[in-house]
């Protein structure tokens, strides 16, 4: 409070001194400050244009179905088996793996806005659980939005259904960033999204969901997109690869399951609904991926 005291007792004279410098000061001030706020707005708008490019390219089929080859890493072990995807917006993302050549199902996984499904068919049993039971899921923010929003190329918003025209305003990006793609971001608590998209063309080609809460608590999944096909009216990745990586078991631990899709469809002739035989054994919901490699 003293040095302000004292700045405006100094500008006192100086405004008696010359009413014309007075003039001139109130009619540069407004000036100023309008040029700024004009360069403000400006750079926020360019911002807001290119989020709503992003936005743009998603796909508008309700269904997506695909037969692919899956290969799924953790650690020392790997298995590479033929599989098919079927998506539903809203309702179901399924992912069927086969024997190779025989085509019987040996497992199944399935992810609906209530629950995640894992069937091994192999041995008869199954996993089911919320998504704060999985900790690959819980470790990364993740629901079943969010992993929509993944396996279908777009723009997430934790703890929404979709992103609407309204939050857009929520992404940051970094216009003058250098090579061809500018990162999207968005933070939330001790979680941070980053999605690389064409300069150009808006188009996504990876996304990086990370929580940070400390050395020991840390956990990344990055998803990367290639291999884009026509679907509808817009392209969609018929190449995904997602990578988890933790050390919330003291040590870091990393999945990486990629999958290679053919014959992109958007059929609806399909159930949206799994059923587990009686038969079948439920086993922890702890460790899904390694029950998955076990298969």
């Amino acid at each position: 409070m003293k040095l302000t005291r004292q700045i405006i007792l100094l500008c006192i004279p100086c405004a008696m001194a010359s009413c014309g410098s007075k003039k001139a000061l109130v009619q540069d001030s407004p000036v100023t400050t309008t040029a700024s706020t004009e360069m403000t707005n400006t750079l926020a708008a360019r911002k807001l244009a290119f989020v709503q490019k992003v936005s743009d390219q998603k796909v508008y089929a309700k269904n997506i179905v695909a037969d692919l080859s899956f290969n799924a890493k953790m650690g020392d072990k790997s298995i590479t088996v033929p599989g098919a995807l079927r998506m539903r917006r809203d309702e179901v993302i399924r992912l069927q793996l086969f024997i190779p050549i025989l085509g019987s199902e040996v497992g199944r996984i399935e992810f609906t806005p209530d629950y995640v499904l894992v069937i091994d068919r192999m041995h008869k049993q199954y996993i089911k659980g919320d998504y704060n039971q999985l900790s690959f899921l819980k470790d990364n923010g993740l629901n079943f939005y969010s992993l929509q929003s993944l396996f279908w190329n777009q723009l997430l918003l934790p703890g929404a259904s979709k992103v609407g025209e309204a939050d857009l305003q929520k992404f940051d990006v970094t216009l003058d960033a250098a090579g061809g793609e500018l990162p999207v971001v968005l933070k939330n608590g001790n979680m941070s999204y980053m999605w690389k998209a064409d300069k150009n063309n808006g188009r996504i080609s990876e996304a990086e969901v990370s929580y940070n809460n400390g050395p020991r608590n840390k956990s990344d999944l990055v998803w990367k997109y290639s291999d884009f096909k026509a679907l509808g009216a817009k392209q969609f990745p018929a190449t995904q690869e997602f990578s988890f990586s933790t050390t919330a078991t003291n040590k870091l631990q990393t999945t990486t399951v990629k999958l290679k899709m053919n014959d992109l469809s958007t059929s609806e002739d399909w159930e949206t609904q799994s059923t587990v035989s009686s038969r079948y054994k439920q086993m922890d919901a702890k460790d899904i991926f390694g029950q998955l490699l076990n298969m």
